[in-house]
């Protein structure tokens, strides 16, 4: 309803724009106007009628949040702009014989825009279209419930990670223990063959003092038993 209303709005004012031209140009020719001014008077009726239903129409959509609060300020602005047009192009209709700039520029902005989507729709999103409150709020509720979920996902996720990341710390650490455990015994074991090699040292060079010693006494016995043997 509101798309409708607002495209045969400004079809309306489209058109008192171009009788008003016409109304002028017949004026200048010294031809009557008469017809053409009951049919403007009438248009310029027809076309408050309609601003004043979309104000309602508008007003409506907003206070039942059938529309955002943003989306129904921007359509107020375009309310806003077709409220300026119909006052510009009711002073142009007083002032017969006059063709203000506000008539060729409104006849050049709306043939540019023929062919083009109606404004009323911009920013409407297609997933929205259409929808009354109530379903515009269940499909919000489904997005939110969808976007939980997914954050439910990925905070499991994330509390596998730091479970797993912990573990490795664990493991990690006990690899650590490990590691200084079997460096303390390979010193331990290092310092003890330290000390028995000295002893094995030690050992070594008594044995052979011990040997020098029974080799010499075995000489003097030797040279005893010479020196004391009959000579016969």
């Amino acid at each position: 309803m509101l798309f409708s209303t607002y495209d045969s709005t400004c079809q309306i004012a489209q058109e008192i724009a171009e009788k008003i031209q016409q109304r002028n140009q017949y004026e200048r020719k010294g031809e009557k106007t008469t017809k053409l001014t009951v049919t403007i008077r009438a248009l310029l009726q027809n076309l408050k009628e309609k601003i004043a239903l979309l104000k309602d129409l508008l007003l409506r959509a907003v206070s039942t949040h059938q529309i955002t609060q943003l989306e129904g300020d921007r359509r107020q602005n375009l309310l806003d702009d077709l409220i300026t047009r119909e006052r510009l192009l009711l002073a142009s209709f007083k002032n017969e014989g006059a063709e203000p700039d506000l008539i060729r520029s409104s006849l050049m902005s709306e043939e540019a825009k023929r062919g083009a989507p109606n404004p009323w729709l911009f920013e409407e999103p297609e997933e929205t279209r259409g929808l009354g409150f109530d379903e515009i709020r269940q499909q919000q509720q489904k997005i939110i419930q969808e976007q939980d979920a997914g954050l439910d996902a990925l905070s499991s996720i994330i509390s596998r990670q730091k479970q797993m990341g912990q573990e490795i710390g664990n493991e990690l650490d006990e690899q650590n223990e490990i590691i200084d455990d079997l460096a303390n015994l390979v010193e331990n074991t290092d310092e003890k063959l330290r000390t028995e090699t000295r002893r094995v040292n030690m050992v070594d060079r008594k044995s052979t003092s011990c040997g020098m010693i029974m080799v010499i006494l075995l000489l003097l016995v030797a040279i005893v038993v010479v020196a004391v043997w009959p000579t016969n």
